[in-house]
């Protein structure tokens, strides 16, 4: 019986009782692992306070800030001059933030429509059609703005009264 009792325990380790030990070198290999592969988790209503007044576009990873063009009126015809756009992907926007004191209710999305070169040959553009969109004011001084309808790839800009800020989706 006792050389029963004897062989069973040479076959479990550790004398029949199971113990976990821990080294200290693997703990810090996972929190140097969970470290590296840090995945952000966002919620549905993020806080956005960008630094500077002007109009972003939030991507998937931050806030995009737009250059300003000037709208330009000949002969009643409102177009601006292309000065190399922000490009964006398609799938990365998600909506427009305007942040200062912009008169927001003549606020409009469009698209771009060729209509000729300057004299000086840069590329002059004009409005297209208003698309839909649905303001929504987060704070003071601060707008968030959505489309109603899917964007697709081309040439776009938020227009409020003088001042335009183009970009381009590819």
């Amino acid at each position: 019986m006792i050389k029963i009792q004897i062989l069973k325990k040479m076959k479990q380790p550790h004398g029949g009782k199971m113990k976990i030990k821990t080294k200290p070198g693997a703990i810090l290999i996972f929190l140097l692992l969970m470290s590296l592969f840090n995945i952000p988790l966002y919620g549905k209503d993020e806080k956005i306070q960008p630094k500077e007044f002007g109009v972003y576009i939030k991507t998937q990873k931050s806030l995009v800030r737009l250059i300003p063009n000037v709208v330009f009126d000949e002969r009643g015809i409102f177009f601006i001059e292309s000065n190399n756009p922000a490009r964006f992907v398609l799938k990365d926007i998600e909506y427009f933030v305007v942040y200062g004191q912009y008169d927001t209710s003549v606020l409009t999305l469009n698209s771009l429509l060729f209509f000729k070169p300057s004299p000086l040959g840069k590329s002059r553009y004009i409005f297209g059609k208003d698309m839909d969109i649905n303001v929504k004011k987060q704070g003071t001084n601060l707008v968030s703005i959505k489309q109603k309808g899917l964007l697709s790839r081309g040439y776009y800009c938020l227009w409020i009264n003088d001042t335009a800020w183009d970009f381009v989706i590819e």
